[in-house]
């Protein structure tokens, strides 16, 4: 398709055998450097070095577990670490708003679970991202059980905390608002029915569960039953990097790739 140009490290015999496999050995696939490397270990430092540095563009992972990738990735010496939080973002469209409309969700990849301070960051990597889309001041929901504020709910004090910092402009760049429910965090009818008075309610464009699993799981249902198109990708690095599962769809992975381009490209850099 002509979207990236490809450099690949792993074994390179066996590459090759899963090119010819996959009828892709063509001349065209002939053009794409493989870089050789013995073990697996070895083959991600390269590549992680290899952005690093500025040789390329867009981390993609391949076959190897992400846990794999991310220990490269937040390896010191291999230079690929900003000081900021790694978070993953994932992002849809919502058939459902007017001109299918962009819909975030973080971080369901990276951090297991975060603190007030690691929400804070995820926050800002999301809309960091979401200002580089052209969206100049995106609404961001804190998504909890409720809408109220209860001790018996750790996430709805957090949430409740971050929100009053956007208000008192310690988080810039976009609206927080928060703890909402689901529910009445994404539809304008549930929010009325509620009497939520909020700026978010209803019209969050960033979701923000209080934990891994609850995004995760949130954003693989937004695929798997609402059937929407979903790409994802890390913020937080010099370079995005893109961790697909080996269950997405090719669709999904295609996706990704375009997400990282856009992200590297607005950033001034030339996608290779």
């Amino acid at each position: 398709m002509g979207l990236v140009e490809g450099i690949l490290f792993g074994n390179k015999a066996q590459i090759t055998q899963l090119l010819r496999r996959l009828n892709l050995a063509t001349e065209s696939t002939k053009a794409v450097e493989i870089r050789d490397f013995p073990s697996e270990a070895e083959a991600v430092t390269a590549a992680v070095r290899n952005v690093a540095i500025g040789e390329a563009d867009i981390l993609l992972k391949g076959k190897t577990k992400t846990s794999t990738l991310l220990k490269a990735v937040l390896d010191p010496q291999q230079g690929l670490k900003t000081g900021k939080l790694l978070s993953d973002v994932f992002l849809f469209e919502d058939p459902g708003r007017d001109n299918n409309q962009l819909v975030m969700i973080s971080d369901g990849g990276v951090t297991i679970a975060p603190d007030l301070k690691q929400k804070v960051e995820i926050i800002q990597n999301a809309v960091e991202l979401a200002h580089l889309l052209g969206n100049t001041n995106p609404k961001v929901a804190l998504l909890s059980a409720v809408e109220t504020v209860t001790s018996a709910i750790p996430s709805t004090l957090e949430a409740a905390a971050i929100a009053k910092m956007n208000q008192r402009g310690q988080i810039k760049g976009c609206i927080v608002d928060g703890p909402l429910a689901l529910d009445n965090a994404i539809s304008p009818e549930a929010a009325r029915i509620k009497g939520l008075e909020s700026p978010v309610a209803g019209v969050a464009d960033i979701l923000i569960p209080p934990d891994i699993e609850s995004a995760n799981m949130l954003a693989k249902s937004t695929t798997y039953w609402a059937k929407f198109r979903l790409a994802h990708v890390i913020m937080g690095a010099k370079a995005p990097i893109l961790i697909p599962s080996r269950a997405d769809s090719a669709d999904a992975k295609l996706l990704s790739i375009a997400l990282g381009i856009v992200v590297s490209s607005v950033g001034g850099v030339t996608t290779k």
